[in-house]
Parts: structure tokens; sequence; C-alpha cells
């Protein structure tokens, strides 16, 4: 089967370089490039070159908004190798990105606006290049596919989604996107089933954008959802739900005019019913062992538990029933 993926990767590989009609040109300090003969019956680029980094950068620019992306990164980039400490350098390294992305390259973008933040902090578009790194992550986070050798789209990762959306907030950690991100991380957790660094993510972000309130509420709604999700996967998991009720209470007691307060509470009442429904149990089988003090302490929590719930009587019941045979047995 291995054998039979590299040959299909092979010929794929095959057809995508035979369908292009250029020829692969070096360039010391550049790397390989594909240079096309003719670009509508005219020579594609013409001597696109210049001796100047604000003269090469216009090269860029320009074949930026006639679209031809492959002329825009090789001027960008020539920029960037030859004139690294000229102020024309961070505007180069973002076309080289901006040519990236405009061929749905997302990943090299990414790393491309990553460099850019690392080299050139002091960049007057910051905040736009964190945004577009942002909408990259969250293209990942919605289904977009990794590629394979920079070319195959082949793979979903959410695990590369998350290292993107940490960059992102390591980059700006308060900046307008870094909540989002913080959010992001959960949800990409959540979606493979790592419910504890959902949680933790979650967590994070109601704490460190707890000025926030949009956000911090967010966050304690969603920590508690992801609790109340894995304790019902763990059939009623009861130290899950219990962390589940304490993330509900909170987010109920410090933001008590959200509108999802109602069905906060709703859920608190769920978990505290099963909570008692556990401990009724775990009473029933103290008492088939006849150890009436140790039943005697779980159908009392199950009451305490949920003093309203349908398990509520039934304690009540036994709790008198046992209570009654221990009177008589001292007597």
């Amino acid at each position: 089967m291995s054998g039979r993926v590299l040959l299909i990767l092979g010929l794929a590989l095959f057809g995508f370089s035979y369908s292009s009609p250029a020829p692969l040109i070096y360039r010391a300090g550049f790397g390989w490039s594909y240079e096309p003969a003719t670009r509508d019956g005219k020579p594609a680029d013409g001597k696109w070159e210049r001796q100047r980094a604000k003269d090469q950068l216009e090269v860029s620019l320009r074949a930026f908004e006639e679209e031809n992306y492959d002329l825009c990164y090789k001027a960008a980039r020539r920029v960037v190798k030859s004139w690294p400490l000229s102020d024309f350098a961070p505007t180069a390294q973002y076309y080289i990105g901006r040519s990236y992305e405009a061929r749905g390259r997302d990943e090299k973008a990414f790393k491309e606006y990553q460099k850019l933040l690392e080299q050139y902090p002091k960049i007057e578009n910051y905040q736009e290049v964190l945004k577009q790194q942002y909408d990259i992550a969250t293209r990942y986070l919605n289904g977009k596919r990794f590629r394979l050798f920079g070319y195959i789209p082949l793979y979903r990762s959410m695990e590369k989604t998350v290292q993107m959306y940490e960059k992102i907030i390591k980059n700006g950690p308060y900046s307008d996107v870094a909540p989002g991100a913080q959010m992001n991380i959960g949800t990409a957790n959540e979606k493979q089933d790592k419910f504890l660094g959902a949680v933790h993510a979650y967590e994070a972000a109601a704490d460190r954008y707890h000025d926030r309130k949009d956000i911090a509420a967010e966050a304690m709604f969603k920590a508690g959802q992801t609790y109340y999700a894995q304790a019902k996967a763990a059939e009623y998991d009861q130290g899950v739900a219990r962390k589940a009720i304490e993330a509900f209470t909170d987010f109920v007691s410090l933001h008590p005019e959200d509108k999802r307060v109602e069905e906060a509470r709703k859920i608190i009442e769920n978990l505290r019913t099963e909570q008692a429904r556990g401990a009724i149990e775990i009473a029933k089988f103290y008492a088939k062992q006849k150890n009436w003090n140790g039943a005697l302490v779980y159908y009392n929590e199950a009451l305490v538990k949920a003093p309203n719930s349908i398990y509520a009587n039934d304690a009540k019941k036994q709790i008198e029933a046992i209570k009654g045979k221990l009177n008589t047995t001292e007597k």
C-alpha cells in the first residue's frame, strides 16, 4: 500500500512539474525558481532584477497588483536577501507572505509573516499581520488541509493549528486577535477530544482577559460545557461533574446578566441530580453489605446534592428505614 501511495504522489508531482511551461533557474542565495518563457505571447517578466532596493520593491508591488504572484515573490525575496537592513526589507518580507497567501499556500504565508514579526517587530502594520496570521489559522481550524511537500493538500491537523494560535498569542498577547486565538485553541483541542487541554485553554482565556467581559463570560461558559460533555462521555464521571458544577456556578456568580445564566442553572441542576443518582447507587451497595453507617452517608449525600430531585424522596425513606434498624439494634 505504501508503495502505491508513493507512486501516486510521484505521478502527481511529475504531472505538476510537466504542466509548468517554464525551466527551473537557480540563483545563488535565492534558490530554484520557475522562469516562465512567455506570458500571453510576450516575455513573461522581462528583466525583473533591479540594482536598488526601492526599485526592486516596486517591481514586486506592481506584480502583486497584476496578480503575477510568482514575480511578486521573486522580486520581494531579492530585496530581503540583497538589502536586509534597508527600509524596504520589511515591506518586501510582507509581500513574500502575501504572494504565498494569494496562491493559497497558507502555511508558507504564515511562516513568512512570522519571520516578518520576529525580524522587524517595529513595523507599522504589526496588528494587520497578526490578523492575517489569525485568519490563516482559522481556515485550518475550519478544515483546510495542510500540504504535503508544500504542494499537495493532504491532511488536517489540529495540533499544527494550535501551534499557529500559540505563536499569534506570543506575538501579541493583548492584541485584538489574541483572545480569539486563545479560545480557538480550546476549540481545536475539543475537535481532538482533548477535553483537559480545551478546559485549560478556556480557563486561560477567562483569566488572562478577565477585563473583557464578553471574552471572560464565553470562556467560563465553554469551560463548563467542556466539563459537562466529558462527564456525560464518561457516564457521568462524578469528579468531572463536580468541576462542571463549579465552572457553571462561577459563571452564574460572575456574569449574572448573561443570557445563558438560565441554561447554566439547568445544567447545574441536571448534574446535581446525576450526582444524587450516583450517591444512591453507592448507598445501595453499602446497604446490601449491611454497612448501615456507610449507606447513611451516601443517602444523606444524595439528599444534600439534589434536595428537589426525583431521588430525594427515596433517599429520605431509606434514611428513616436505616435509622429505625439502627435504633432497633441498639435496643
